[in-house]
């Protein structure tokens, strides 16, 4: 009877230690994924910026490109008309002025919110969305990166952690280059 009470009691600090030791393999396999999942958030956030910002700076640069050329071509059009002396030269360049700003006045009337200025404001709120995400998503990254050092270097986790390879991490700096950031150019 004895005997089997002490098979019992080794049977049950066995479980006991092999239970620790799989809650410990399981916590660090937890941080090290968690610090893969928040580089890959950011990672999605800096494709994003990288794929669309260029996109929102073309559509800004033709809206204004095509409002300009629109305008320009008007003026041109005013001043031939100011300094011409012909009558039928006069006609032919006002029926072109009133052609040239019905199409403004069509396109006022239909989309009221269509201005260059609406243009600019939409990328300007959405670089800044897009750079508080990052900012954001660094942080967490930055907070995984330290609860996974501080998870591998803990007692008893550091029993593990090392003969597995589990190795520090750097957390994420900014760069030279993102302190010296010149903003949107055109």
């Amino acid at each position: 009877m004895n005997q089997t009470i002490g098979i019992v009691i080794i049977v049950i600090i066995i479980a006991s230690i092999i239970s620790v030791f799989i809650k410990l393999y399981n916590r660090l396999v937890m941080l090290k994924f968690n610090v893969e999942k928040a580089f890959a958030n950011i990672d999605v956030l800096l494709k994003q910026r990288a794929d669309e910002i260029p996109n929102l700076i073309n559509t800004v640069k033709e809206y204004v490109t095509h409002e300009k050329e629109t305008l320009n071509r008007l003026t041109e059009l005013r001043t031939k008309y100011l300094s011409s002396t012909n009558q039928n030269e006069k006609i032919e360049l006002t029926n072109k002025m009133v052609s040239g700003s019905g199409k403004i006045m069509m396109v006022a009337e239909n989309y009221p919110d269509l201005k260059a200025s609406a243009s600019f404001i939409k990328l300007q709120e959405r670089v800044s969305q897009l750079e508080d995400h990052i900012s954001d998503r660094r942080e967490f990254f930055n907070e995984c990166i330290n609860m996974y050092n501080i998870g591998i270097n803990e007692f008893p986790n550091m029993i593990l952690s090392k003969p597995m390879g589990y190795t520090e991490k750097a957390l994420l700096q900014i760069t030279e280059a993102e302190k010296k950031y010149n903003g949107v150019t055109f």
